[in-house]
């Protein structure tokens, strides 16, 4: 049989989630100074840019924007890289500058929220880059099923999933479209 997919956000939801939640971001922090918007690779850096570009529209100036690399402190992969990885590997560098998260109010982006895991990986590896005023999280799609107490501060939508169900988003980035669908494996309870 063969899966069936439904797309729930295309283009146009896509922006109007992402428009609403920089607007939220601002209201939340009253203005954006001292706010950083840090995007979990690999699809969280641009929506990152997409909202940072939509603040700057309402607020008039830019926010910094960041890349988040957690490979190194995921706890479903074997540690076979190096535990003393610089901060600039962790933390893109902007400008030849290594990031500190120290008094900042860091908005972490990705585009679907699960288990919480990713999420939990990201703190960790903040946490090595100074200790922030404020972690806040933005997130496309919460799907539910969390295996850590995380909750999102800013949600594009939230679609409660089976775990049957996976949620797939694509963007123009990278994949050519701006889309999120919902697959449902068929044959599976």
């Amino acid at each position: 049989m063969e899966d069936e997919h439904l797309v729930i956000m295309d283009e146009t939801a896509i922006r109007r989630a992402l428009t609403r939640i920089a607007h939220e971001i601002v209201e939340k922090n009253k203005g954006i100074d001292n706010c950083v918007l840090i995007g979990i690779r690999t699809r969280g850096i641009y929506l990152a840019h997409r909202i940072a570009d939509r603040i700057q529209d309402i607020e008039g100036k830019p926010v910094e924007v960041r890349e988040l690399d957690i490979t190194s402190y995921r706890d479903d992969r074997k540690a076979s890289v190096d535990t003393s990885v610089e901060l600039a590997a962790v933390i893109g560098d902007l400008n030849g500058e290594k990031f500190s998260a120290h008094d900042k109010k860091v908005i972490l982006c990705d585009d679907v929220l699960y288990t919480g895991r990713t999420i939990r990986a990201a703190m960790d590896a903040l946490m090595d880059c100074g200790r922030p005023q404020s972690i806040q999280l933005a997130v496309l799609v919460d799907r539910g099923h969390r295996e850590l107490p995380i909750r999102p501060d800013y949600v594009g939508k939230n679609v409660p999933t089976s775990k049957q169900e996976q949620i797939d988003v694509s963007l123009t980035e990278i994949d050519l479209k701006d889309q999120v669908m919902i697959i449902h494996q068929r044959g599976q309870a």
